[in-house]
């Protein structure tokens, strides 16, 4: 059964936070917010937890499309190939915030995470619990949306519905209270222009 935390966006408790990043640290899969939907996710660097999100989601590893949280842009360097300088304006513009930037990755990025393009989705959410916690953490988390059974919401908003339901599959569900319905809008950059996937949440500066 998995542990139910409760964290306050604007005041996250660092006792309660540290008990999350031990839980990732040990290979743990966790429910957590970000500022469109609540995600699953695990340290990045744990591939069979991957893999357990991966059945999870009925998804196979190979063809996962996994994006990752970073706490800020220093950590993408780790990550990513270099990114242009048009780029990166738009990026410093727009994060912390409810996008997704597909880039070229490094070979540093886990073989679980990377796509067969070898390109990598980035999350910089403006979510202080999940910002502070991949900070803990000291390196990112994998990410990937809370679905919906209903027919109509695709996505589920209610931290308490969220825990009944993947109680048994995963390891600790934090509720920072309700969360958005609307993904995030996904860019992909790899080509040296910004060109829109997905339409989400946001209003993307330049």
């Amino acid at each position: 059964m998995a542990l139910l935390i409760k964290l306050y966006p604007d005041n996250p408790n660092e006792r309660q936070m540290r008990i999350v990043v031990e839980c990732l640290r040990d290979g743990g899969i966790v429910v957590y917010p970000t500022d469109t939907i609540y995600g699953i996710g695990c340290d990045i660097f744990k591939g069979k937890s991957i893999d357990k999100i991966c059945e999870l989601r009925g998804i196979k590893p190979g063809k996962a499309m996994f994006s990752f949280i970073c706490s800020d842009l220093s950590q993408l360097s780790d990550f990513c190939k270099p990114i242009e300088n048009n780029i990166f304006k738009v990026m410093r513009a727009n994060l912390p915030g409810p996008f997704t930037f597909i880039l070229n990755a490094s070979n540093n990025v886990p073989r679980h995470i990377q796509s067969k393009r070898k390109t990598v989705g980035i999350r910089i959410p403006d979510n202080q619990v999940t910002l502070q916690i991949v900070r803990l953490l000291g390196n990112p988390i994998m990410s990937t949306s809370v679905h919906d059974d209903d027919e109509i919401l695709e996505y589920t908003t209610d931290p308490e519905l969220i825990y009944e339901k993947f109680a048994d599959h995963v390891d600790l569900v934090i509720d920072a209270g309700l969360g958005g319905n609307i993904p995030s809008t996904v860019l992909d950059c790899t080509d040296g222009v910004v060109t829109l996937v997905r339409e989400g949440k946001g209003i993307l500066k330049y």
